[in-house]
């Protein structure tokens, strides 16, 4: 999974990027401080995983990871390349969702490109760039589909979604907020519109404000009904506190979590909401050789899963020997869960689930 963080220059992106990457990504107090895209790496952290690999003590440990991309501040007019705009957004067309970190702090310190703090003004901004940046993405498909039109009256009704998508646009509406069939979702699909990518807003609040409370913040209440409009997740955060949890040991990270009345670090938050956002789940394969979790989609069957292992598996697939992981827990050893029949042989048509550990066998 690859995510990008994305927001107007100074609203705390880069602070967020090292915080949950380590990546010592550049972080200053000017515009475009950020200019090619930082790019770290990180752990889906997984407590499941943590204790197969207690009870395996595997020569290798692979937990699933989500490559973060900090993309440079936007500003105004970047779809006709303001602030080296069209290099930054077509960074963003690579990846799988945005984070759109968007200031809920006040700083006198840290100058705002627009002069003010105002959420839903910036959500705007970065949103009509991203919009006008997809209808010159669209209109380039529109043609291309007009002139197979010529030769095959059966592209009229993909030209007519496509002029309804852009009439959406042009009202100032993300290409994810237009209802659409399956068929018209594929269609929407196989056009890289920058709108159309799932979005987490990233509300970043001050140390002080995020301590406090949020239920009466103005700024974060401006930003989640933004996040409704766009049928978007939203994540209060603080940078700066996460900033300072990056450089704790794992039990003094979590005495300051409980301080703070939280079960989890910002980032775990995060990969939460991105897991839920595109409907993703874990599975994981248990051994001496190796303890690993593998990311799927949900509905994902089990041939398709073997298949995220190596092609040869999905191929010769003949069968899936599943195990709840709370049953593993319960019985202490796959021996033990074998004995007491909670293996089950699943087939090519079983949906696998979240926690599943699975070995396949499959013959090539």
């Amino acid at each position: 999974m690859k995510l990008g963080i994305v927001g107007l220059p100074n609203v705390g992106k880069s602070t967020l990027f090292n915080a949950i990457t380590n990546a010592g990504a550049q972080s200053a107090n000017y515009p475009f401080c950020t200019i090619e895209p930082n790019i770290g790496m990180v752990m889906v952290p997984d407590k499941r995983l943590e204790k197969l690999r207690d009870m395996y003590e595997p020569n290798k440990f692979t937990p699933a990871t989500i490559e973060f991309v900090d993309i440079a501040g936007l500003v105004r007019g970047a779809s006709q390349g303001e602030g080296l705009g069209n290099k930054f957004l077509s960074n963003i067309r690579e990846v799988d969702a945005v984070v759109h970190v968007v200031r809920c702090f006040e700083d006198g310190d840290i100058i705002h490109v627009e002069g003010s703090i105002d959420p839903r003004r910036d959500i705007e901004t970065i949103d009509l760039e991203l919009i006008l940046s997809d209808i010159e993405v669209l209109d380039r498909r529109i043609e291309k589909t007009k002139k197979l039109l010529k030769a095959d009256k059966k592209y009229q009704a993909e030209l007519d979604f496509f002029q309804r998508v852009r009439a959406a646009l042009e009202a100032g509406n993300s290409a994810r907020s237009i209802e659409c069939g399956p068929e018209e979702a594929e269609l929407l699909a196989s056009v890289s519109l920058l709108t159309n990518k799932p979005i987490i807003f990233a509300a970043n609040m001050s140390e002080e404000d995020f301590k406090a409370g949020m239920d009466e913040n103005a700024c974060l209440q401006a930003v989640r009904a933004a996040g409704e409009k766009e049928h978007a997740a939203v994540l209060p955060i603080c940078a700066q506190l996460e900033a300072e949890i990056a450089g704790l040991e794992p039990e003094e990270k979590e005495l300051f979590l409980t301080d703070l009345g939280l079960c989890e670090s910002g980032l775990d938050r995060l990969i939460t909401a991105c897991y839920s956002l595109l409907g993703l789940m874990s599975y994981m394969t248990a051994g001496k050789d190796e303890v690993r979790a593998w990311t799927i989609r949900k509905g994902t069957r089990a041939p398709q899963a073997a298949g995220k292992i190596h092609t040869d598996f999905e191929r010769g697939f003949i069968r899936a020997e599943v195990v709840n992981f709370d049953d593993l827990m319960d019985c202490g050893s796959m021996n033990a869960a074998k004995e007491k029949g909670l293996v089950r042989s699943e087939g090519k048509e079983y949906v696998m689930r979240d926690g599943d550990i699975v070995l396949f066998r499959f013959n090539v």
